[in-house]
């Protein structure tokens, strides 16, 4: 199922069939493996990533004319708004980037500017192809490390002054002589090479130590300037200039994950991965701005936080699509999937700008999150806390059950902290389980082989006087 939507050329994407890719439901069924609850947010981003695909099978004249319906998600912090987006992104492997709305100001303040956002996504878009493109050539670029690793640790025979003295003698007397010696020269040299190439794949040599020569990271140039031109001139400075390269000593093992990654690089065209790396971001990017509601104007914009619609300002051009300019060239935002999110308890969805609301018309509400939510928190999902404290712990030899009645006490103390003090959703599940299993944590090393029940009475003895605090801010909880 976890298949790559929109991989290969035009012709490939035409002739794939519509098996070979998610439906909403689908999507919506992979999203309950890490995330309890939130239906309708589910459901909007499913239809959203399908639609993606049904604007790759249209003719290309109305392929570009298909807009992206981008979300507003509108809830408390801590109820999964952030990570419906993210695993989204990892299901169909597309490029995504979680950026902060406070972190950019406008044009002409001191701080990020919003075209940094698309430059970081194809940024990681190239790491992404470049990676698995590596992934394809990896069996081919560990043969030749072996070759390599060989040669090194086999290398040709030094030439002195007498031994070139005595080839010229032998040359003279007899030229039949020295292509014999030759050719058992250089038959020994490769039957030897390949007896060490043996030893290399068996592993027998892991442990040798040998010298290579590896490539030195120089420091880098820094440029202060305002836009992506002046912010790039650091790495096309970088790939003019060539890096320096120094010999140094290491693990057989060890220098066989360097050298085969380096041979790696060499077989991949990067101007294939960077192609590729724009063509994903454009029609497949998904970019997620956070705490969007701290950029509405609320007052007419006067005050310390004047920049904030300017921000508003600059995302548009962004977000209703444009170009933007990268150190791979230009770059469409026009088919970028954007995901804004905030709690909007003080500001409204209305006080952002009209024309920048215009371009999210899919709103969804997620709610607050309940006792019962928690329990299936805890229980549920595939990275559920409880089974990560698990794992944890039994890599100290210390085995800790969870048992339904201790799992609700601690739902019930989530909620109760969330009402007497900052509701904080889901992630006051791990400063409760954090604080209940403190002691277990610190004393672990010593505790091997000892198996501790986590019931409702554990719970209430170690979290009981904490949580009938009133001054909860005293504590961790």
């Amino acid at each position: 199922m976890l298949k790559k939507l929109f991989g290969g050329n035009n012709e490939e994407k035409k002739e794939t069939k519509v098996e070979n890719f998610l439906t909403p439901k689908e999507i919506v069924k992979e999203l309950d493996k890490y995330i309890v609850g939130q239906h309708e947010a589910k459901k909007a981003v499913a239809i959203a990533l399908r639609n993606r695909w049904r604007r790759q099978r249209l003719p290309e004249e109305m392929r570009d004319e298909v807009a992206p319906k981008n979300i507003i998600m509108i809830g408390p912090t801590g109820v999964g708004k952030t990570e419906i987006a993210r695993r989204l992104a990892k299901l169909v492997r597309a490029p995504f980037i979680k950026v902060e709305a406070t972190k950019f100001t406008e044009v002409g303040y001191v701080g990020r500017d919003v075209e940094s956002i698309i430059r970081d996504l194809v940024e990681i878009a190239v790491t992404m192809v470049k990676e698995e493109k590596m992934e394809t050539v990896m069996e081919r670029a560990r043969e030749l490390a072996y070759d390599r690793l060989a040669e090194i640790m086999v290398p040709e025979p030094q030439t002195s002054q007498q031994s070139i003295q005595n080839l010229f003698d032998v040359f003279f007397s007899s030229q039949k002589t020295l292509g014999q010696d030759l050719e058992k020269e250089q038959s020994r040299l490769k039957d030897e090479r390949n007896r060490i190439k043996k030893l290399l794949k068996e592993g027998k040599l892991d442990e040798e130590v040998v010298e290579i020569a590896v490539t030195v990271e120089t420091p880098g140039i820094n440029v202060i300037g305002i836009g992506g031109d002046m912010a790039n001139l650091q790495d096309m400075l970088s790939s003019i200039l060539p890096k320096p390269k120094k010999m140094r000593k290491m693990k057989v093992k060890e220098a066989l994950r360097y050298l085969t990654q380096e041979e790696a690089q060499k077989l991949i065209d990067m101007d294939e991965v960077v192609r590729e790396a724009i063509d994903r971001v454009e029609n497949q990017g998904i970019v997620f701005i956070d705490e969007i509601d701290k950029v509405a104007a609320k007052s007419g914009g006067k005050g310390p936080d004047v920049s904030r619609e300017g921000v508003q300002r600059d995302l548009l051009p962004i977000v209703e699509g444009s170009k933007v300019s990268t150190k791979y060239g230009l770059v469409r935002t026009d088919h970028i999937l954007f995901i804004a999110a905030g709690a909007f308890h003080i500001a409204k969805p209305s006080d952002l700008l009209p024309e920048l609301q215009g371009r999210f018309p899919i709103r969804v509400e997620l709610k607050p999150l309940t006792k019962e939510d928690f329990i299936r928190i805890l229980t549920e999902p595939k990275n559920a806390l409880t089974k990560q404290y698990k794992a944890l712990l039994g890599t100290e030899g210390v085995e800790i059950e969870f048992t339904p009645d201790g799992i609700e006490e601690i739902a019930r103390i989530a909620e109760e902290a969330n009402t007497k003090a900052e509701n904080i959703g889901a992630r006051r599940l791990h400063t409760v389980l954090e604080k209940l299993l403190e002691e277990i944590s610190f004393d672990a090393p010593s505790m091997k082989g000892e198996k501790i029940l986590i019931d409702r009475e554990y719970v209430r003895n170690k979290l009981e006087n904490i949580i009938e605090s009133e001054d909860l801010t005293k504590y961790i909880l």
